[in-house]
């Protein structure tokens, strides 16, 4: 039952991940398409915020993966890690409940 507690636990957190990577992609294209503008204090601070969060999971993979030139692949690799994490975890809490 502890095993199947702490995958809902990690579940949850790869979900919020994925959701903060998603949201940095997003604003991403706002700021590179001029929608938004990095000189709105509110707008550079949750984009640098992120950026904090998320970098030292997406530092790794940038040291792995090939240059692509201007498209940046690591967090759809970081997306598709946790996943294949999240389905992993989920077979083993299902296997021992």
């Amino acid at each position: 039952m502890l095993f199947v507690t702490l995958y809902q636990i990690v579940d949850y957190l790869i979900n919020i991940i994925v959701f903060v990577v998603i949201v940095q992609f997003v604003l991403g294209l706002l700021i590179a398409f001029n929608v938004v503008n990095m000189h709105n204090q509110f707008v550079s601070a949750v984009y640098t915020a992120l950026n904090a969060i998320l970098e030292p999971m997406l530092r790794p993979i940038r040291k792995i993966m090939p240059n692509t030139g201007a498209i940046d692949f690591s967090p759809m690799v970081l997306i598709i890690g946790l996943t294949i994490l999240q389905i992993i975890l989920g077979n083993l809490a299902r296997a021992y409940y």
